[in-house]
């Protein structure tokens, strides 16, 4: 196992040096400069002044030498400074971030696996039946519905139409008055939009997931064995049926990683929550390089560590894996 461990983990690192190489050279082929993403609407700059601000940036140097200059700061993990009005450090930046992104997608990941473990189960126990279509026909809705467009629809009738949630944000004015029960509350209600929006977009797949594994495993003939053995159906699905079930479903939280730290450009950008997947979209449209390269590394890491994750939890179930056999 140590060995399989050790093989793994020294593959990350040319994994990682190329998936900076490739990203490092695609942002950089995009049309447009930061130079000229900050100077476009002042038609008084003068070319010397670009040029000065290219120098500044390091943008009049070959692109090879740029990212060699790039790679020295992230190995000691710095991403140097952003290249917005500011010149923050892009650390503190992300740093700021994360939070309110973690918090936000922890609470989407939880509702979505708590939603969508017990729907699969219900779905393949009671398979080919009304409630199982009923169920199939619900969370396709969610499936096919563009994420974008539903939130538009329900912020305008929840919170436009009605005025029972609020649509951007995640406090209200003057909410540092408020009292901690009341601050509570209205964090709460900032949140239900997003939230619920990003676990119904999320549980098609996880749920029809579930269904498939589930309907698979009580296909065996231990299933069989233990039903003639005389257990009742709950001990039969709930203790022998869903431990074996919950194995693959459990290896995609491995998969999970990388949304819980980048965020949802969309959910952030529509709800104006001052999240990662913001940052992101404001440093792209910015062509802030160095904003963006230490989002994209930090979400390639975590990329590759839930793939490490999740080829454990399958080396753990099947020793054939990590020692090389079919």
């Amino acid at each position: 196992m140590i060995a399989y461990l050790t093989k793994r983990i020294l593959m990350l690192i040319p994994l990682l040096f190329g998936i900076t190489l490739i990203t490092f050279a695609v942002i950089h082929l995009a049309p447009g400069e930061p130079v000229d993403m900050q100077t476009a609407m002042n038609p008084k700059v003068s070319a010397e002044a670009r040029q000065k601000m290219r120098e500044f940036y390091g943008l009049d140097k070959p692109l090879h030498v740029q990212y060699v200059t790039w790679l020295g700061r992230m190995a000691r993990l710095d991403f140097g400074r952003s290249f917005a009005p500011d010149n923050r450090p892009v650390t503190d930046k992300i740093v700021e971030r994360i939070p309110i992104t973690l918090s936000l997608n922890v609470i989407a990941l939880i509702l979505e696996f708590g939603l969508a473990i017990p729907i699969g189960i219900l779905a393949a126990v009671r398979r080919e039946t009304l409630l199982d279509k009923g169920i199939t026909v619900f969370v396709f809705l969610g499936f096919a519905m563009p994420t974008f467009w539903l939130a538009l629809l329900l912020m305008y009738l929840f919170g436009v139409k009605l005025g029972w949630l609020p649509i951007s944000g995640l406090h209200s004015l003057g909410s540092d008055q408020l009292g901690p029960i009341a601050w509570f509350w209205d964090l709460a209600k900032h949140l239900v939009l997003p939230v619920g929006i990003a676990t119904f977009g999320s549980l098609a797949g996880l749920s029809r997931y579930m269904r498939s594994t589930m309907l698979e495993v009580i296909r065996q003939d231990y299933i069989t064995t233990a039903r003639a053995k005389g257990l009742s159906e709950r001990v039969v699905i709930y203790k022998h049926a869903l431990r074996n079930a919950l194995l693959p479903v459990i290896t995609l939280l491995g998969f999970s990683l990388p949304g819980l730290i980048g965020g949802s450009v969309i959910f952030e950008t529509i709800f104006a929550i001052p999240g990662m997947g913001q940052l992101f979209y404001q440093g792209v449209m910015m062509r802030d390089y160095p904003l963006v390269m230490g989002i994209l590394v930090i979400g390639a890491f975590l990329t590759l560590i839930g793939n490490l994750l999740a080829d454990i939890c399958y080396s753990m179930a099947d020793p054939r894996i990590r020692h090389g056999r079919a």
